[in-house]
């Protein structure tokens, strides 16, 4: 089953702050095993570098997190609302989010799901060098901010609507008058609120 949520972070763990992507991952699929209810909702997925077969892992979402480490944003971390885009890495081997979006718009004929980068700002990435402390209290704020993405993005998921159980065999229900105090005495009808769900 395809979750309407993707939230999809790479990197290198021998790569020290560039492991960050993956660490945020991790992390997350041991929220979404605290919470069961977000298993069907939030898919995670981790790799070293984007590659133009992920495109197919955007279809049928309804909003897509990319998550990995950046030298150059502002620290803690920087958020882009990202659109696909024909740059440098279009034909490459390691692909920039943009870039995989636009793999997604050639292929399907149709806009990609709405995607958002969040970019952790890292100190080191040197070959066996360990992740910094500045990236863990970076990768700690990051991690507040996404839960507030992902809250706000399953509140905007379509729910379905319950239609009335029908009774077996029973006489039609009858109409309420809409005018309270009509003829027939019959009371204007209530609508029952709920709170936001």
């Amino acid at each position: 089953m395809t979750t309407p949520l993707l939230v999809f972070g790479w990197g290198n763990h021998s790569r020290g702050d560039d492991a960050l992507g993956p660490l945020f991952i991790d992390r997350l699929r041991g929220l979404i095993d605290q919470t069961p209810s977000w298993a069907d909702e939030v898919e995670c997925l981790d790799d070293y570098q984007l590659q133009v077969e992920h495109a197919l892992d955007l279809l049928g979402r309804s909003a897509v997190l990319f998550v990995d480490a950046s030298l150059t944003c502002t620290a803690p971390f920087t958020v882009t609302q990202l659109a696909p885009s024909r740059d440098a890495s279009y034909s490459s081997h390691a692909m920039s989010p943009q870039a995989l979006l636009q793999v997604y718009l050639d292929l399907h004929g149709h806009e990609p799901p709405p995607c958002t980068l969040l970019a952790i700002r890292g100190e080191r990435f040197g070959l066996g060098e360990p992740v910094s402390p500045a990236a863990w209290s970076h990768l700690d704020a990051a991690m507040v901010w996404a839960m507030r993405w992902m809250a706000d993005s399953q509140r905007k998921l379509p729910r379905p609507n319950i239609a009335p159980m029908a009774t077996t065999g029973s006489a039609p229900a009858k109409t309420p008058s809409d005018k309270p105090g009509d003829a027939l005495g019959i009371m204007p009808a209530i609508t029952p609120t709920f709170p936001p769900g």
